[in-house]
């Protein structure tokens, strides 16, 4: 197998991709404002024409994502395509199409969450009833906060399977894997359902749906998987997702796993924590870097660029003596 290039920017590798996308939350931006180093690297990919999506297990609407970033200090000419799990199932449920999970939905859900409606509900022409047997299709999320034990629904997801109605769950930030709500709440009544043989579609980082959309928008600008690469912090979502799409993956080591390399001084000892990053979680990233930024292009590091599709390889003509 072959090992992580460790790189001092995204410079190192962006010849050799023509597709970029990039995680959100922890890599571009902290919520309020972006990373030192961030708009000079879109700025950089922008004028080498890469196609960039951004790409959150967030719940905002593109529209509001959009705002959010504005205000963090990423513009829209920085990027191409936001895509997050609430525009996802938003999109799904309001289209309803003819292939995919989203295929005859239905206009009624049952929920387990306590509170108001999400914020990718908003403006959906959906009805959410209060019994399984009424519902078209269930909807959990990770950012579902349950009312009672989840031992007392042990009946509701008995009648899931019952009836075989569809289940939608939209997968949590990276953070909410952490929180005692996805580990005892709605965690566990997904685990539960699945046990009981409850069949669960699951949306967002690291599953497939997400990452399509990014393949279908990618393919539409002639860029295949092939010549893309995916840029986040986590190897739970980011690192397996696109490994699993067969798209290269880059770690940013300042990111979700920055406790790990906190006491890593040398090159050395930040392999050795990579290194067991990479068997807790089965999946190794093709690069590194310390975060998200331009960096310095070191001939002696620089990736060959790809050649794109229908492009033949240049021979170089040598010089005769006369």
């Amino acid at each position: 197998m072959t090992k992580t290039k460790f790189c001092e920017g995204l410079s190192d590798i962006s010849d050799s991709y023509m597709g970029i996308i990039l995680d959100q939350w922890g890599v571009l931006h902290d919520g309020k404002k972006a990373f030192d180093g961030v708009v000079d690297c879109l700025k950089e990919l922008r004028s080498r024409k890469k196609y960039i999506i951004l790409l959150s297990n967030s719940d905002l609407r593109a529209k509001e994502n959009k705002e959010l970033l504005k205000k963090a200090g990423i513009g829209p000419s920085l990027y191409d395509k936001i895509i997050t799990v609430g525009e996802t199932i938003a999109e799904g449920i309001e289209n309803q199409s003819e292939e995919g999970v989203f295929k005859d939905l239905g206009q009624k859900y049952y929920s387990f969450h306590a509170g108001e409606p999400h914020c990718f509900m908003t403006g959906l022409k959906i009805e959410r009833v209060h019994t399984v047997k009424e519902a078209d299709f269930i909807l959990m999320t990770g950012w579902d906060r349950l009312d009672r034990p989840v031992i007392d629904l042990d009946d509701n997801l008995k009648e899931i399977v019952k009836y075989g109605t569809k289940t939608i769950f939209a997968v949590p930030d990276s953070r909410g894997l952490l929180s005692a709500n996805y580990l005892m709440g709605i965690g566990l009544l997904n685990r539960k359902l699945r046990q009981y043989g409850g069949v669960i579609h699951s949306i967002g980082k690291p599953y497939k749906p997400v990452f399509q959309k990014c393949i279908d928008l990618l393919q539409e600008k002639g860029v295949f998987p092939g010549q893309a690469v995916m840029v986040g912090d986590t190897m739970a979502h980011d690192m397996i997702g696109a490994n699993m799409a067969e798209i290269d993956t880059c770690l940013v080591q300042k990111g979700m796993h920055y406790g790990a390399f906190k006491k890593a001084k040398n090159p050395a000892e930040i392999d050795r924590a990579l290194n067991i990053l990479i068997s807790q979680y089965n999946t190794q990233p093709d690069y590194m870097i310390p975060c998200v930024a331009w960096g310095r292009v070191l001939p002696d590091r620089k990736h060959r660029r790809r050649l794109q599709p229908g492009e033949a390889p240049k021979r170089r003509l040598r010089k005769r003596k006369l």
